[in-house]
């Protein structure tokens, strides 16, 4: 078991209490870690491959194209083009990857005080941008040119912020005071 969902069953009689909830099973979890790199109307295959090569390296697991949805003339973009790439991690792998990003990547920030809790929908889920890709030590620092910004969503199965922010305190994650 990994150490964040460890952290997480040792909390439950404590966030039922929080919550005024009878049943665990009414506690919110962490559902799914969704991990995005838009790449917009990108031609260059090589930049393209250096993209998912990193981003199979940072979660472990091989991301899936995504394509444009409708055309934009102004962004030279046409339906169905290659617009980006996604990594949807559940189970273990989500809290591996989760506890990498709370305790190596988001500290290797430069000028990080803390996310923000507006960042925390009504519907419980988490966003946070990065502008780098560089902040995970799987990232070779040679390779430096070629850096590209990536959204992390943290789904969860709360229905409101308040009982979101209360199980993203439990997981350890820096919000600003």
């Amino acid at each position: 078991m990994t150490r964040l969902k460890q952290k997480y069953e040792e909390a439950l009689p404590s966030l039922m209490k929080e919550l005024k909830l009878g049943n665990k099973m009414a506690v919110p979890r962490l559902e799914k870690v969704i991990i995005s790199v838009g790449t917009g109307s990108l031609k260059d295959k090589k930049k393209f491959a250096t993209i998912i090569d990193r981003l199979t390296k940072i979660t472990g697991q091989k991301p899936k194209q995504t394509a444009a949805k409708q055309s934009i003339a102004t962004f030279k973009l046409r339906q169905g083009d290659v617009s980006g790439a996604m990594v949807t991690l559940r189970g273990a792998r989500m809290y591996d990857f989760l506890d990498k990003l709370i305790h190596v990547a988001i500290p290797r920030e430069r000028d990080f005080r803390g996310l923000r809790a507006t960042s925390v929908d009504e519907m419980g889920n988490l966003s946070i941008g990065f502008k780098e890709h560089t902040i995970f030590p799987e990232t070779s620092d040679e390779d430096i040119k070629d850096v590209f910004p990536f959204g992390v969503t943290l789904v969860t199965t709360a229905h409101s912020k308040k009982a979101a922010l209360a199980l993203f305190n439990v997981l350890g994650i820096p919000f600003k005071k």
